[in-house]
């Protein structure tokens, strides 16, 4: 009895390893980490996601309430959130660019309450819905825990990657969030640049007109013209901003993009 005792103390010590990493990963990547996923699913989800991976991997037994254990807590921890925050950096581009769609347009005001990021424009909301379609087009969930499963290999149990250069990453690959939503924004804001630059011409040439009542219904109508056309173009831009956060995320670890 004492035997079988130890045995499953000792399973659950190499099982408690990947379920932190994969734990951590949950709750900050993108789709993952939505409130729509409550906490039960979220275990769920990790521990069906570590019965699968457990086989696959040789698991070190280190005991959890040592010095060397807590290390390895944080560790794991800290390496699981570091790529679901890579990967939310996309979010935050995608966000962005709906913004700034949306104040181009006038839509500023029109804003809808998202349980993950507050209050956003209606717009910022139908891209980010887009690029959650988009994510789980290509297999973006699959190539997720492939990341992970990977990660054990290039960041084995008892190895760290604390310091300044995984920092350095991360705050080098958060400046996506401006350049992608600029770039996925890009064809809506040059094309309401012109219709502004037109109706400003027009003001001049007819100071008598009343421009507001004029422009804000022309710049909305524009800019849904522009959108619809431009959707393809804004659905390769968000494949490549998904594909790249995922080639950050693996070279966090140390992984071969």
């Amino acid at each position: 009895m004492t035997l079988l005792a130890s045995e499953i103390v000792e399973r659950f010590y190499m099982f408690l390893w990947p379920m932190l990493r994969i734990s951590a990963l949950l709750v900050t990547a993108p789709l993952f980490s939505l409130d729509a996923l409550t906490l039960p699913i979220r275990i769920m989800l990790a521990v069906v996601v570590t019965i699968l991976i457990y086989p696959l991997v040789n698991w070190p037994v280190i005991d959890p309430v040592t010095a060397n254990g807590v290390l390895q807590i944080v560790n794991q921890l800290f390496i699981g959130a570091m790529m679901g925050l890579m990967l939310q950096v996309a979010t935050g581009a995608l966000t962005v660019a709906g913004q700034t769609i949306s104040s181009s347009m006038g839509l500023s005001m029109a804003t809808l309450i998202d349980p993950n990021v507050g209050n956003v424009p209606v717009i910022a909301q139908f891209i980010v819905i887009a690029s959650t379609l988009v994510f789980l087009g290509f297999g973006g969930h699959i190539i997720m825990i492939s990341m992970v499963l990977d990660s054990f290999t290039a960041v084995p149990i008892g190895q760290s990657i604390l310091g300044q250069v995984a920092f350095g990453k991360v705050v080098a690959w958060s400046t996506m969030i401006f350049l992608g939503g600029v770039l996925i924004a890009l064809p809506v804001m040059v094309s309401l640049l012109f219709i502004n630059i037109g109706m400003g011409v027009i003001t001049r040439a007819a100071p008598s007109l009343n421009i507001f009542s004029v422009g804000l219904p022309a710049s909305i109508i524009a800019g849904f013209f522009v959108l619809i056309l431009a959707m393809d173009g804004i659905v390769g831009r968000i494949q490549w901003l998904w594909m790249q956060a995922f080639n950050h995320a693996r070279d966090l670890v140390g992984l071969v993009s």
